[in-house]
């Protein structure tokens, strides 16, 4: 896999979570592009959540992650991020060249991230658990309902799609959304067999070992058997 092989002009600091999909996305884009950075956990659930913290507050207002430090300059919002990375880094790209291809292929994007990803958010399960009284069980039913359904309208947008990756025969920006999500998908146990596209599209972007460090598990603040 052809990667970038100069390095930034700044040090990039990323502030994040192992298991959170939207730090996955953006490790996966630093990644596809070769880039280093220095990775900072903060944790969601231990000392009342670290991202409530007055000192995280002020690097990111929402008390969410990730946070990318660019210089002086702090981004937040992970397809923000991604977007940020490729205008300033542009080789190897996120994006196909032709627009309608890249308004596809942020389609993808914008329904897995905006779409299904913030109803299995651990603020919003939080909320369930605690003004709603639902037991593990009820928001486990919760995430698998939304995450097959929107899994599955996924499945149709890349239907007619012949490339080895959801928009191009390079992992680009809708794989960095949609291999998280896959991740979210096996870990609570959605039937996945319909999903032939999917499948195969995540079967291949697990076997690149350049995406390997981006793995959940692979990071430094990854719990063991969680």
């Amino acid at each position: 896999m052809d990667t970038a092989s100069a390095q930034p002009p700044m040090t990039l600091t990323l502030y994040g979570y192992w298991r959170s999909s939207a730090s996955y996305r953006v490790r996966l884009a630093l990644a596809i592009k070769g880039l280093a950075y220095e990775a900072v956990p903060v944790h969601l659930m231990a000392d009342g959540g670290q991202q409530h913290h007055p000192d995280y507050r002020r690097l990111n207002p929402q008390g969410l992650v990730p946070t990318l430090q660019t210089g002086e300059h702090m981004l937040t919002q992970s397809l923000a991020i991604i977007e940020y990375l490729e205008e300033r880094f542009p080789e190897p790209a996120l994006l196909p060249a032709d627009p309608i291809d890249r308004a596809h292929a942020r389609a993808i994007a914008h329904a897995i991230a905006c779409d299904i990803a913030p109803l299995a958010n651990l603020r919003v399960l939080n909320h369930l658990k605690g003004q709603h009284d639902w037991a593990q069980v009820q928001t486990e039913e919760w995430i698998r309902h939304w995450l097959s359904e929107g899994l599955a309208a996924v499945e149709q947008l890349l239907a007619q799609s012949s490339h080895r990756y959801c928009s191009g025969d390079q992992p680009g920006l809708a794989d960095c959304c949609l291999l998280p999500q896959l991740y979210n998908a096996e870990r609570f146990g959605v039937d996945l067999r319909r999903l032939a596209r999917i499948s195969a599209i995540g079967e291949r972007l697990r076997a690149l070992p350049a995406l390997s460090s981006a793995h959940p598990e692979a990071q430094e603040d990854a719990l063991p058997s969680v």
